[in-house]
């Protein structure tokens, strides 16, 4: 966003910008700006945050997000990718979020695990190219596809193998109707409002979240801007709705709304009042989505992930071309 002055690669990070014109940056800045790019900043200051964010929450949890970033930015390296696409860290930002997820799904202290983050890291570089190909076509970006696809395979097959799972039971479970307290107190709205942020790595602190937010406001105060409006679309639908105050409280219904109103308005529509309106429309369906999708894989043992983000905001985007009140960016 800061770095931002050109079209995206479709890969679903912040766009490239005239870094084809830049001398070459650190592998270390690559690592650092591909973090970043999971909530869409080029930025490698936001990186440093982040990853900051990620060891304040737990080690483990960092040294596995640095892990999955730098082993995908090393494999593209090796496979001859494109140095521009490489350097703006959109070839990272997937492994980071396979390397978290699986420290948070699997264990982080299992040797099963680190092997199998590494090699999944290495893998979503070969997804994410692939994807990037076929979706570019209709000029649409990959997002965190490539994240989603990897880490639901690993979510569902995990425990049908005795090395690769440790929680002792499967995780499979019926869908139930929304049970217990709605109304929030206090302390869970504005924990809701933070934790959103974080969740997006998978880390629930409300500090955490809170750090995650300032590493976005260092990059880019309107991408801030609009993943708060993000955050309290969710929270907003939520209560009217009627969702679970324990769940809404752990912002677990919120992150992908933060990324669908940051996409919408900013990253790859150009900002504009008719494009604010667009993006909390996308949020609150994100919102909805979010709650669907936990339904659909409860019986798998999977996650949601980001996957209501990328079925809401490849919609909205791919529909731009034929809406003439929004432009893309």
């Amino acid at each position: 966003m800061s770095d931002k002055a050109g079209p995206s690669d479709g890969s679903g990070g912040g766009t490239l910008g005239r870094l084809e014109n830049r001398p070459p940056v650190s592998f270390g800045m690559e690592v650092l700006r591909g973090i970043a790019q999971v909530d869409f900043m080029p930025s490698a200051l936001c990186g440093a945050v982040f990853l900051a964010a990620l060891f304040v929450s737990g080690w483990q949890h960092g040294v596995y997000g640095l892990l999955g970033a730098a082993v995908a930015t090393a494999t593209a390296h090796a496979l001859g990718i494109e140095h521009a696409l490489v350097g703006a860290g959109l070839r990272g930002f997937n492994g980071c979020l396979v390397g978290t997820g699986f420290s948070v799904f699997l264990g982080p202290g299992h040797w099963s695990t680190f092997l199998l983050a590494v090699f999944a890291s290495s893998l979503v570089v070969v997804v994410t190219t692939a994807l990037a190909i076929m979706l570019g076509t209709w000029d649409v970006p990959t997002f965190t596809i490539p994240f989603c696809l990897v880490t639901t395979v690993m979510t569902v097959g995990a425990p049908g193998f005795e090395k690769a799972w440790h929680q002792g039971h499967s995780l499979a479970a019926l869908p139930a109707t929304a049970s217990g307290r709605t109304a929030l107190t206090w302390d869970q709205t504005w924990h809701a409002f933070l934790s959103s942020f974080g969740q997006i790595f998978f880390m629930s602190q409300w500090y955490v979240g809170l750090m995650f937010l300032i590493g976005i406001a260092l990059a880019n105060r309107l991408a801030a801007v609009m993943a708060c409006v993000g955050s309290a679309t969710a929270l907003a639908v939520a209560v009217l709705l009627g969702a679970p105050a324990a769940e809404v409280g752990q912002g677990l219904l919120g992150y992908n709304a933060v990324l669908v109103a940051m996409a919408l308005c900013g990253v790859f529509i150009a900002p504009g009042p008719w494009s604010l309106v667009y993006a909390i429309g996308g949020a609150g369906v994100a919102t909805v989505v979010t709650a669907a999708l936990d339904n659909i894989v409860a019986p798998f043992g999977g996650h949601a992930l980001t996957w209501p983000f990328v079925l809401t905001a490849v919609v909205f985007v791919a529909a731009v071309p034929s809406i003439p009140r929004l432009r893309r960016t």
